[in-house]
C-alpha cells in the first residue's frame, strides 16, 4: 500500500518537541522526507537522530533564517510540498499586565513567524506542486480568555492570516493549499509557559472545563495535521480543524 506522503518533501518548524516532534514522527512513517527546524540545536539534533530526518537550526523570527531554511531545502531536495508552521510560545497575563516587551515577543514567535513561513515557502513550494500549509493555532484563537491577551490576539490572526494565504494561493496556483489547526491545552512544554507548575489537579480543573473531560494528545494533534498535509484532504483550503473536545461548541 502506498504511504500517504510518499514522495513528498516536508519542514515542519519548532519540530524538536510536542506538536513538532510527533507530527515530524507521522510524516516519516507515512513517507515524507522530513525536515525539523528549531532554535533548540541541542534537542533538535537528538529528534532528527532519533527519527532519522534532518534538522535545521532555525530562529523563526529572523527572516535571513527562513530563507536559509527553504535555500537548504531547495538545494537539498529539489522541492518544498509541505510547510507546518508550528514553531511558537504560551504567555499569559490579562491586557493591562502584558508590557510591551511581551506583547511583542508573542506576536513576533507567534504570528510573524508564520507571516515568514509562508511569504518565503510559497514560490518554492507553487514550484513543486500538490502543497499544503499548516499553520498551528490555538483554541486560544477562537476562544477568548481574560488573561490571555497577547495569546489570543496572535493566535486569531494566525486563523485570518491562513484563509487570505489560502484565497491568495488559488487565485495564484491551484497547487498550494492553506489551513489552520487549533488545538485545546496538551501535555507538551507549551503548557509550562503558560503554567510554572502544571500539577495533576490543575490539569483535572482545566480538563472539567472540556466537554470530553481531556486534554488533547500530541497524536491527536498530529493525526490532524497528516490528514490536511496529504492529498486526502486536496479540496479542503482557507478552512480550521479544531481539536478541543467540544470546548468552543458550547
Amino acid at each position: 500500500m502506498t504511504k500517504r506522503l510518499s514522495e513528498k518533501v516536508a519542514l515542519v518548524t519548532g519540530g524538536a518537541s510536542g506538536f513538532g516532534k510527533a507530527t515530524a514522527e507521522a510524516f516519516k512513517r507515512e513517507g515524507a522526507e522530513v525536515y525539523i527546524s528549531d532554535i533548540n540545536e541541542e534537542n533538535g539534533k537528538q529528534v532528527s537522530d532519533e527519527l532519522g530526518i534532518k534538522f535545521i537550526t532555525h530562529d523563526v523570527t529572523k527572516t535571513d533564517d527562513w530563507i536559509n531554511a527553504v535555500d537548504q531545502i531547495k538545494t537539498q531536495s529539489s522541492k518544498l510540498n509541505i510547510l507546518v508552521n508550528n514553531a511558537g510560545i504560551g504567555f499569559m497575563a490579562d491586557v493591562e499586565a502584558t508590557t510591551e516587551e511581551e506583547w511583542e515577543l508573542v506576536h513576533k514567535v507567534d504570528l510573524d513567524s508564520v507571516f515568514f513561513g509562508c511569504k518565503y515557502a510559497i514560490p518554492l513550494m507553487r514550484e513543486s506542486g500538490n502543497g499544503s500549509i499548516i499553520n498551528i493555532s490555538s483554541i486560544s484563537g477562537i476562544v477568548a480568555g481574560h488573561n490571555f491577551a497577547a495569546y489570543n490576539s496572535a493566535k486569531a490572526a494566525v486563523r485570518h492570516l491562513s484563509k487570505s494565504v489560502a484565497l491568495h494561493c488559488a487565485r495564484t496556483t491551484d497547487l498550494v493549499r492553506c489551513n489552520s489547526v487549533h488545538p485545546v491545552f496538551a501535555k507538551t512544554e507549551m503548557m509550562k509557559s503558560f503554567f510554572d507548575n502544571p500539577t495533576e489537579e490543575l490539569i483535572s480543573k482545566i480538563e472539567k472545563q472540556i466537554p470530553v473531560r481531556k486534554l488533547v494528545t500530541v497524536e491527536d494533534v498530529a493525526n490532524s495535521i497528516l490528514f490536511l498535509a496529504s492529498d486526502e484532504s486536496k479540496m479542503i483550503t482557507g478552512s480550521e480543524i479544531v481539536i478541543d473536545g467540544g470546548l468552543s461548541a458550547q
